[in-house]
């Protein structure tokens, strides 16, 4: 399969993103530190843009079934109060470093959620979104080439 495919691949699932793709695209591809950075992070911006914009309607949809529906009234409002509080505190600032902490559970596909729970306008969200990848885009990088570096060093 083609390197680059692969590496849009990875950066679709659900918890992996970012934390995912560029490893493995530093690892096991021969591409540029750049051209990996730049497919993941942009594969990765335009997924929580769509995202966001069909957030509402499956979330709509999902609703209708029943234990879907308990699980959103008892844990997704839950997150709404929370992510509420920050957001309102310090905008899309909060939702852009949320997104930037690469670790599980953050990323784009729990913050388009977040966005929709606390009514943040799309504009603001794809600034907290553009933000907040090319911030875990870095740190991802960073962490993966300076890992790499040191096993290049250790005998």
């Amino acid at each position: 399969m083609n390197q680059l495919l692969q590496i849009i691949l990875l950066t679709l699932v659900p918890g992996l993103e970012l934390r995912a793709s560029i490893p493995y695209g530093l690892l096991t591809t021969d591409l540029p530190w750049f051209v990996v950075f730049f497919v993941g992070v942009g594969t990765n911006i335009l997924l929580g843009l769509i995202l966001y914009v069909f957030t509402e309607r499956m979330l709509l949809l999902l609703n209708r079934i029943k234990w879907v529906h308990s699980f959103w009234v008892m844990y997704i409002e839950g997150i709404q109060r929370r992510v509420k509080r920050a957001v309102d505190r310090y905008g899309e600032a909060a939702l852009a470093i949320f997104i930037a902490i690469p670790l599980p559970g953050s990323g784009v596909y729990s913050a388009a959620l977040a966005a929709y729970l606390v009514g943040l306008n799309f504009r603001k969200y794809a600034i907290a979104t553009v933000l907040g990848v090319l911030g875990a885009g870095i740190i991802v990088l960073l962490i993966s080439m300076s890992g790499i570096e040191i096993f290049k060093v250790m005998p």
